[in-house]
């Protein structure tokens, strides 16, 4: 197909706008399929996965094609909920236009907020189709005033009269149209429609279409639109790039970005990529530029959802998935070896909310890692690591149903079950003054026996540095050769902390004095004399808990400052300062650590879904005597039981 017959579309809304039955009724009406389908009996197109036929709506991207009349569209179905926002982006990277689905009775919500910002950025050519305008008491006046102040004043109606409205937008986003219609106060028909399609194209004009995709109003209008006005590939923005540029042509030599990974289960991954210029033949290669080398490809596939149909070949402007590449990951750019180019990398959301994750079995255990890197795999935004300090293995998402739903896909597809926990802190002990202590470990059993005699100061270090151990023993109190054995049996000490089980920071130890025995005394008795020597010291020394306190940056739109001060001051967290970006404010602030797993949640529930944050850890300080004293009781009776 001819590249200007082309059209890609990302379907965005808020969640239950109706995206997934306006995907429904586009393809009926185009023919492409016999029957619609709904979200409600299971058995549309796009939601085809297990999760989201329970579920009844979008999880994860999904792809479609069809035709009308001269044109070929390639639609991306997204999902609405903020949990996964990340399939959003991923869906804007890889076209040229965008279908803002609108919900008639809830109007503009902050998943549609949010997907129109990202298409600012971008700047994607865009109509907005409000939804279910065959309820009753549909106020189209107020809707079309809530578009034009909430999203564009650009934002403007087809079909009602509004003629002066419209040709006032098309006018200013021509310079030739505005000099003729400041002259002569109109336009010809023939200006206003070639006028109209550079306006939508370069997203300087936004059509405002009513209708109902249940009842199959309006996909008229709105498919005539898409065909006559949304941009072909070779009109769409320059595309940001890391290396290099990119001519949009078949003739142009070969790029594209993988914007998306799939797992399939019977064909395994899937990467869909985004042809951005030249050429693509099945059972060839390409290079991937990203990961310096070449890779063989077999078949190339459209998909119409579930359903993979094969290629000989793909061009500029196509959607494509490649099966089973085995270096190639989402984000990587592919392109002829002769004419580099890199495009940037989506830039995909930190994660809002982190869970501990337990195996059910030790069976479990030994399958989680590989199947949790296959999820991280298909979802950028979901993370996995293991805590070097607490050894536990953490995920994070974008919220709880994120979370959820990727633990129920462990459970499905991996058979690994799997409980969720809030993740521990990772505490540190240290010392608050200077004492003085011996430790000794004398054991007699026949035979040769034990012997390790220390005497040891312990004082506080400033936070810069983390342990120093001082020799000054004299006389040869202790033989050279088992300093080391104390200072061993020292950092082994304080790895295991002392007062609740945590590392001992800040710490100075100065062995000064001690004994020993020729036959009896070993490696091994010094290291266990440092230990008790040590373990007393510290209980006389005013031993304390410090937390890791996060540097936070939430950014909220103003009306929300109040409730996210008071917020931050019921976690302990303190305000250290407060700029605007744009129409947010960003509040920075320092907040223990502890009281932030569950923060993103409640930040989109205070905010109505529309602040978001970073953190990232800053220092450590005391843990109030309160909370310090309920944490190491905790510990101290359940190392006791440990031990009996």
């Amino acid at each position: 197909m001819d590249v200007k017959n082309k059209r890609t579309i990302v379907l965005l809304g808020h969640a239950q706008s109706g995206k997934t039955s306006l995907a429904e009724s586009i393809l009926f009406h185009c023919g492409a399929i016999a029957r619609k389908g709904s979200t409600l009996e299971g058995n549309t197109v796009s939601d085809y996965n297990w999760d989201e036929i329970e579920r009844k709506s979008s999880i994860g991207d999904s792809f479609m094609s069809c035709n009308w009349h001269t044109i070929r569209m390639q639609l991306i179905d997204t999902p609405g909920y903020l949990d996964f926002y990340g399939e959003v982006i991923a869906g804007i990277q890889a076209v040229d236009n965008a279908i803002v689905v609108v919900d008639s009775a809830s109007g503009v919500e902050v998943g549609t907020e949010r997907a129109w910002s990202l298409l600012e950025e971008a700047n994607i050519p865009r109509i907005i189709f409000v939804n279910k305008t065959d309820k009753e008491g549909v106020d189209t006046e107020k809707i079309i005033d809530e578009l034009r102040t909430v999203l564009s004043k650009k934002a403007i109606p087809l079909g009602l009269d509004n003629g002066d409205a419209l040709t006032e937008v098309i006018a200013e986003s021509d310079d030739v149209l505005l000099e003729k219609y400041l002259s002569t106060g109109n336009l010809s028909a023939e200006d206003i429609g070639s006028g109209m399609h550079k306006a939508i194209a370069a997203a300087k004009l936004f059509p405002i279409i009513f209708g109902s995709a249940l009842q199959d109003k309006g996909i008229d209008e709105l498919l005539d639109v898409v065909q006559q006005y949304f941009a072909s590939p070779l009109e769409r923005p320059p595309v940001k790039m890391q290396e290099g540029c990119v001519e949009f042509s078949d003739s142009s030599p070969f790029s594209a970005l993988v914007f998306k990974s799939i797992v399939d289960p019977y064909v395994g991954q899937l990467s869909m990529a985004r042809i951005f210029s030249g050429t693509l033949t099945a059972n060839t290669q390409f290079y991937n530029i990203s990961r310096s080398d070449s890779e063989r490809i077999g078949h190339l596939f459209f998909l119409q959802g579930k359903e993979q149909r094969s290629l000989d070949a793909a061009s500029c402007g196509d959607i494509i998935a490649i099966p089973k590449l085995k270096i190639t990951h989402t984000g990587d750019t592919l392109c002829d070896h002769a004419h580099p180019v890199v495009f940037q990398q989506p830039e995909f959301p930190e994660a809002m909310i982190s869970a501990s994750v337990r195996p059910h079995s030790r069976q479990d255990e030994e399958k989680i890692s590989q199947a949790l890197h296959k999820l991280t795999a298909e979802d950028p935004t979901f993370r996995v690591k293991v805590d070097p300090e607490t050894k536990e293995m953490v995920v994070s998402g974008l919220g709880d149903l994120h979370l959820h739903v990727m633990i129920a896909r462990l459970k499905k597809r991996f058979n690994v079950e799997v409980d969720l926990g809030t993740p521990k802190v990772p505490y540190r002990e240290s010392i608050t003054k200077t004492v003085k202590a011996q430790g000794k470990f004398k054991r007699q059993s026949g035979g040769r026996g034990q012997y390790g005699d220390v005497w040891i100061e312990i004082s506080p270090l400033s936070e810069e540095k983390h342990f120093e151990f001082v020799d000054k023993v004299f006389g040869g109190a202790i033989p050279k050769n088992f300093i080391p054995s104390v200072e061993k049996g020292i950092k082994n000490t304080m790895a295991e902390g002392i007062v609740a089980g945590y590392p001992m920071v800040n710490l100075q130890v100065t062995l000064y004095d001690g004994s020993y025995h020729d036959v009896d005394s070993s490696d091994m008795a010094f290291q266990i004399a440092a230990r008790l020597a040590l373990r007393k010291a510290v209980m006389e020394a005013g031993p304390v808990l410090l937390e890791p306190i996060m540097n936070v940056e939430i950014a909220i739109p103003e009306e929300f400052l109040g409730a996210i001060s008071g917020d931050l001051n019921s976690r302990r967290g303190r305000t250290v300062g407060m700029e605007a970006r744009g129409k947010l404010q960003i509040v920075k602030a320092v907040v223990p650590m502890s009281e932030m797993f569950t923060y993103g949640n409640d930040l989109r529930s205070m905010t109505q879904g529309r602040g978001s944050y970073t953190m990232k850890v800053s220092h450590y300080e005391h843990v109030p005597s309160k909370i310090a004293t309920t944490i190491i009781s905790h510990y101290q009776t359940h190392h006791k039981e440990e031990e009996i």
